[in-house]
């Protein structure tokens, strides 16, 4: 794996890339099929609005969001879903 907090490694961590989108939406249809609860508890959806929508739209039931980004994400994703 990858430090993202190492100053010397963490700019090569990024939860948007291909390869772990791949990961991650085969994860949640899995548990889709299966009935399964899905929440996301990360840096990621605070950091990264796309990330965040990405994830609503692969059908995920939480998010877990930083403090000082919950109501400018809520926003975001309530933006583009209404």
């Amino acid at each position: 794996g990858i430090d993202r907090d190492s100053a010397l490694i963490a700019d090569l961590f990024d939860e948007r890339d291909p390869a772990i989108l791949i990961l991650l939406k085969m994860t949640i249809e899995a548990c889709k099929k299966r009935g399964k609860y899905i929440g996301i508890c990360g840096q990621g959806p605070s950091d990264h609005p796309d990330f965040a929508r990405w994830l609503l739209e692969q059908g995920i039931d939480s998010l877990s969001l930083n403090p000082d980004s919950v109501l400018e994400t809520w926003l975001s994703l309530a933006d583009n879903t209404i």
